[in-house]
């Protein structure tokens, strides 16, 4: 499919909208463009602070009825969500494609998982919300899990449907209302589609706000007084933004940021396997994921050789544009991120390192990359890339393994690989990391894991599975005693 096609996803019904109490006309509207080859993907209606403010207030009137509805038909609304968008999902992904410069494989990862996503949603959204206390006097103690109220969402381009449903999905299962804001670069995989499902699932009006538009929006939801949680993935620096403001106005806030995430070959590991999983954790959708590998430790001995081998791999990982070729590597989501990361990779060849592979952009494309001889002190060590750059250290021993690995100021995603795995899990329990992942490569997620992380990753909250109830709803404590006493006074 070509896109041009649609039944599911009419343009007529949301062209030039937002979703705000059904689609809505805010006299502006902002146009979608590939990030492959700049043609048109779309226009989208574009939101400002007075569109966030009227979703808001709109979203919190909705809330409390909501809340009162029971767990069973909340769970029953997310499964038929994720029904619906399973069930479109080949319409669906020529979309993510164009939007997102995915080849088609990360596209169907993207409609599976989110499906994941919204079933284990609807899972949480019947588990028990509540426990009963002990009790020092007599009375009857309870401690309730309620709902913050409405949770904006703010959600980035790499993966933006996925990044967007599982916070959506979170905070619906648990009573909140949601004003979301996608990338806007990303709208339609990240916003459309998901109004869509929840239109077609039955979610009651005004449940779901989708707000597209550019930072004024995300910063009026940090301020407004109807949002009562900000949950945002994306950029350490944009996420800081929106923890101080958050923090400002006593919002509940949950960051899920950035990551330069090792990738340690330990001496006895399948050196093919090592490469194997060196080149999917650093290349996979142009190395755009928080979780890609970031780094690739390996003992001096094979170092030299890892890396040429994982430039013999580039050679094989064609780069274009996915809705037109068989490629491997699509683009980067600008041609600013391109110029970007080429100079992170002439910076490490200035100081040292080796380029074997790629490491020069042709517009928005940019070709498989290795460095080799990558020390402290080169950006390509430091920096996260959030680009197709494989970057091998050499390390000498394992208590340098470790002390390489904890240098970085993010602590997200590790993985380890090697045959012994009491020795992995040993120097893996070392690492500041959320995610430690013994024998595979850093990119691995999970509906029913914990996800997040430590550091210049996050504010060290957590995002699905028994995350759910521990970040959208808080604690309320409930006495009740038979008969009200009389006190001294």
């Amino acid at each position: 499919m070509d896109g041009t096609t649609r039944a599911f996803l009419d343009e007529s019904q949301w062209s030039g909208r937002i979703y705000s109490g059904g689609w809505a006309d805010t006299g502006a509207r902002t146009e979608i463009s590939a990030p492959a080859d700049g043609s048109l993907v779309g226009h989208i209606g574009k939101a400002g602070p007075a569109d966030l403010a009227r979703a808001a207030a709109s979203a919190a009137a909705a809330q409390p009825g909501w809340a009162r509805t029971p767990p069973p038909l909340r769970a029953k609304i997310l499964n038929a969500a994720a029904d619906i968008l399973e069930a479109n999902g080949p319409e669906l992904m020529p979309w993510i494609i164009r939007e997102t410069g995915s080849i088609p494989p990360k596209a169907g990862i993207e409609i599976e998982h989110s499906a994941g996503f919204l079933r284990a949603a609807a899972m949480a959204a019947v588990e028990p919300a509540g426990r009963i206390l002990p009790s020092q006097d007599g009375r009857h103690e309870e401690a309730l899990r309620v709902p913050h109220g409405v949770v904006g969402v703010i959600s980035p381009f790499n993966f933006p449907l996925i990044l967007s449903v599982r916070a959506i999905a979170a905070a619906l299962a648990t009573g909140n209302t949601v004003v979301h804001k996608p990338d806007p670069r990303t709208p339609i995989t990240g916003g459309v589609i998901i109004a869509r499902i929840f239109e077609e699932a039955g979610l009651p009006a005004n449940c779901l706000h989708i707000a597209p538009g550019g930072g004024d929006v995300g910063a009026a939801m940090c301020e407004d007084p109807n949002i009562a949680m900000v949950s945002f993935t994306g950029s350490p620096e944009v996420g800081s933004k929106v923890g101080e403001a958050c923090g400002r106005n006593l919002k509940r806030v949950q960051l899920e940021l950035g990551g330069k995430n090792a990738l340690v070959i330990m001496e006895d590991a399948d050196f093919d396997q090592a490469a194997s999983n060196a080149a999917w954790g650093t290349w996979l959708h142009q190395g755009q994921i928080c979780m890609a590998t970031g780094l690739i430790l390996a003992p001096k001995a094979i170092a030299g050789k890892l890396a040429e081998t994982l430039a013999v791999k580039a050679q094989y990982l064609p780069v274009g544009n996915p809705a037109t070729d068989q490629v491997a590597l699509g683009p980067l989501i600008s041609g600013q991120e391109a110029s970007r990361i080429e100079g992170i990779v002439q910076d490490a060849v200035n100081k040292g390192a080796r380029l074997l592979a790629g490491g020069t952009a042709n517009g928005t494309m940019f070709p498989a990359t290795v460095l080799a001889d990558v020390t402290p002190g080169m950006r390509a060590f430091e920096e996260e890339i959030f680009g197709p750059v494989a970057v091998v250290a050499a390390y000498d021993g394992e208590e340098d393994a470790v002390r390489l690995a904890n240098l970085s100021d993010f602590g997200l995603a590790a993985g380890i690989i090697g045959k012994d795995l009491g020795r992995a899990r040993a120097l893996g329990d070392r690492l500041k990391v959320g995610h430690l992942h013994i024998n595979d490569q850093t990119v691995t997620a999970s509906p029913f894991a914990p996800f997040g992380g430590r550091g210049r990753s996050g504010n060290g909250t957590r995002i699905s599975g028994p995350a759910i109830w521990e970040e959208f709803t808080q604690w309320v404590w409930v006495t009740t005693l038979p008969e009200a006493r009389n006190y001294p006074f």
